[in-house]
């Protein structure tokens, strides 16, 4: 559910399209200049808050099944309803990014976001919390929406990598602490207990956003034409190598929810570990942090299809290995699921934005829609496949999701090689 922009007051550090300031009055960010810090330290506090936020239930599971009676299915929903209303909600939302302005629609996001967060502790039963939180998917929606089109905006373009790597980083450090946060939390005083932990925890991250982002210089409202955005949309949709990419980012995370709405249930019905300990499993997202930034220099000596070769491979052992009745040796697994999963993530979508030559916005943003059905699909089905055969279905079921990453991938190799035998016979001609 998008935030209402119609009449809204206008937020301090919120774009104002009737009176933007000129041009030439104003500097792009970048380090070491007057706002540049302060803008990546509120873009930091704001990817914290909201994917805290985002998968805060993930963690709490199986707290939340006996707390209100219902299946490990039931139960992820509380997971898929908002990865899916984020996958369904960030193209319209980038698309009203353009027309209302960047810091206006992730100021209200912010906003409901956190307001959802702070009620879904108090909802009566598996239903109304589910609802919230597909509520709650949807407002933040509009976080991934507009923070990159704003930091491309405002910020010189050789500081965009490092600008953009301090979002994602509060992306990354936001759902790991927000599970071990709320884990801990939840071994206190509960499943509700540890949902409202993290929205404090949000609210504190989102009051610092709100102080701290400096207002937009560069940004100019443009027409909202539904057709010209279909129009884009389209064309990207019947880009062949676009269209594989969506699918390579989709069945990726496919694997990774599936394997994190489940291992939760795994730990404590196999091994009666507390919720703080299956919290603190999270912590090994650490690794994909560093995966994830190894991948361009993985590129660079392997290829795209080398690189991602390598992370499906790295993720399928990961998930052979967790089949182990070891605590130690599915740590393991975990390890080398979470690694190869962000290692492809951040090939697969780095290579979205090379590939599109005009609107990027939406190319990334249809990126996220699919890699978020992903997410969702993977939840539901893991915690179905779980709840019926045990770990060793959702292992089956994330191994499938790999062997499509490895036929999307040899189908590209093999349309590269015919591309360039087709090629060959015309450069020679010439």
């Amino acid at each position: 559910m998008p935030p209402a922009h119609t009449g809204a007051p206008v937020v301090t550090g919120a774009s104002t399209p009737s009176s933007p300031p000129p041009r030439s009055a104003a500097e792009p960010l970048s380090p070491g200049r007057p706002g540049y810090r302060r803008m990546s330290l509120a873009l930091f506090a704001a990817g914290l808050a909201t994917f805290a936020l985002l998968y805060s239930t993930q963690a709490l599971l199986p707290a939340i099944s006996e707390g209100l009676g219902v299946t490990a299915g039931q139960a992820s929903w509380t997971v898929s309803a908002a990865t899916g209303a984020l996958a369904l909600c960030v193209l319209p939302l980038s698309a009203l990014s353009e027309r209302f302005g960047r810091t206006r629609m992730m100021t209200w996001s912010m906003v409901l976001a956190v307001g959802v967060g702070l009620l879904a502790p108090f909802a009566p039963n598996v239903e109304w919390l589910i609802a919230l939180r597909a509520v709650q998917g949807a407002a933040i929606a509009g976080i991934p929406a507009s923070a990159m089109a704003y930091l491309a905006e405002e910020v010189r373009p050789k500081a965009l990598v490092g600008a953009i790597g301090l979002f994602v980083a509060g992306n990354s450090i936001g759902g790991m602490s927000g599970r071990v946060v709320g884990g801990w939390a939840a071994q206190l005083g509960g499943w509700r207990v540890g949902l409202a932990s993290v929205a404090v925890l949000a609210l504190a991250c989102a009051a610092a956003f709100l102080v701290l982002l400096p207002r937009a210089r560069f940004f100019r409202p443009a027409s909202l034409d539904p057709r010209a955005v279909g129009r884009t949309v389209a064309g990207h949709l019947r880009d062949p190598l676009l269209v594989r990419l969506y699918g390579i980012g989709a069945l990726f995370m496919t694997v990774f929810g599936a394997v994190y709405t489940v291992i939760g249930y795994r730990l404590v019905d196999e091994f009666s570990l507390g919720q703080g300990v299956v919290g603190s499993v999270f912590l090994v997202y650490l690794v994909g942090t560093a995966s994830s930034a190894a991948a361009g220099r993985l590129v660079e000596r392997a290829g795209r299809r080398g690189a991602l070769y390598l992370a499906v491979t790295t993720t399928a052992l990961g998930l052979l290995l967790s089949l182990s009745q070891s605590p130690a040796a599915i740590v393991a697994g975990l390890v080398l699921i979470t690694a190869g999963f962000f290692a492809g993530h951040a090939v697969a979508s780095a290579a979205v934005s090379r590939t599109a030559r005009t609107g990027r916005a939406q190319a990334s943003a249809l990126y996220q829609s699919a890699y978020y059905l992903g997410s969702s699909a993977g939840g539901t089905l893991g915690a179905l496949a779980y709840h019926s055969a045990g770990w060793a279905a959702t292992v089956g079921i994330a191994l499938l999701a790999v062997l499509g990453v490895v036929s999307i991938t040899l189908y590209g190799s093999h349309a590269a090689r015919a591309e360039r035998r087709t090629m060959a016979p015309a450069a020679a001609a010439r």
